[in-house]
């Protein structure tokens, strides 16, 4: 099975065209041909089955003749994670957070940080082709990235949680995780957050959670993280 995305989707629609760059990879490279069923989703949980009807490197176009919805999950995790110096390494861990299971996503910037600057709509390419390759149908949702300060007067949910690596009072994440909850966890750059930035948090509300023994990348803990809260709820 192939799936394939248009956020232009709607319940109500029974045919559907395909933009030109998709309709010349359906046709040219795939060898898509009338009558070869199709999957698309919408990102917002509806998957659609259908039959092409028209096939051609400028246009294809399909006839919808069913949709099923997606269960919500119930649970939500929300990783705020600050951009890694290394931009493949920040894409890796997308990719493979789609795949196991996440919702929201936001690049905060740190004191430490030393990449400021992330590309928006490759990030989002990346999640589309995750989402694709994992046969799901909910986009999660990129925000745009936005300082760690103004993040954390912004932001509130069920569960605050900040992973950092100073030699503080910190408890494990399976013991403090509140399941099929709301929860928003904190991942810092290579530099680790700021003194500073640990306390704001602490004093916002959020709780100091350890995952693991080992020292891990900004990436691996974004992923350690996102499995480890996905593992739990489905306990």
């Amino acid at each position: 099975m192939q799936l394939f995305y248009s956020k232009e989707l709607t319940e109500s629609d029974r045919e559907f065209s395909f933009s030109r760059e998709e309709s010349k990879h359906i046709s040219k490279v795939l060898r898509k041909k009338e009558g070869d069923t199709l999957y698309i989703t919408n990102g917002l949980g509806l998957q659609f089955t259908g039959i092409i009807t028209f096939s051609s490197p400028n246009k294809c176009v399909i006839k919808l003749l069913h949709k099923k919805l997606q269960p919500i999950k119930d649970y939500r995790l929300h990783l705020a994670v600050a951009p890694t110096k290394m931009n493949d390494r920040y894409e890796w861990f997308l990719e493979k957070a789609t795949e196991i299971g996440i919702d929201e996503i936001t690049p905060i910037i740190c004191d430490h940080s030393e990449r400021k600057v992330i590309k928006h709509d490759r990030f989002e390419r990346i999640l589309q082709s995750a989402m694709k390759q994992s046969l799901q149908s909910y986009l999660p949702k990129l925000h745009n990235a936005i300082t760690y300060s103004e993040f954390i007067a912004q932001h509130t949910d069920d569960q605050l949680l900040i992973a950092h690596c100073e030699e503080t009072k910190k408890q494990s994440l399976k013991n403090v995780l509140q399941l099929k909850s709301c929860t928003t966890i904190l991942i810092g750059p290579e530099g680790d957050f700021s003194t500073k930035e640990i306390e704001l948090a602490l004093t916002s509300g959020y709780t100091a959670v350890t995952l693991g023994e080992t020292r891990l990348r900004t990436e691996t803990a974004a992923i350690v993280a996102t499995h480890s809260v996905s593992f739990l709820n489905e306990l």
